[in-house]
């Protein structure tokens, strides 16, 4: 998966903790202040992560009511042109002449 351009950010504005290597040598102050830093790049990614997630989940669910909407609209539209071509052959059995059928039915 690609990553988003707000991860991206991120990675960019915390690429210069990356550039540690010795942790351990760092003064106390500026150890504090690393895992103070990685704590809350960490905490973000996951902030970000899971609100991703969720926007997916809730555009599939949103897609399949929509596709569920159309679909029920399209067998409703398609029951009624069933329904009045059943009409119209009624119509036409009981003898009525085709325009009286065709001005009533369409």
């Amino acid at each position: 998966m690609e990553e988003s351009p707000l991860i991206k950010m991120i990675n960019e504005k915390f690429k210069c903790i990356s550039h540690i290597t010795d942790i351990s040598a760092l003064s106390k102050e500026d150890r504090i202040k690393y895992d103070e830093t990685i704590k809350i790049y960490r905490d973000y990614l996951a902030v970000v992560s899971f609100a991703e997630a969720t926007g997916r989940e809730q555009g599939f669910k949103e897609g399949l009511e929509e596709a569920r909407k159309e679909r029920l609209e399209k067998e409703e539209k398609e029951g009624l042109e069933e329904e009045k071509i059943s009409i119209a052959r009624q119509m036409k059995a009981d003898g009525l002449p085709t325009e009286i059928i065709m001005n009533s039915s369409f």
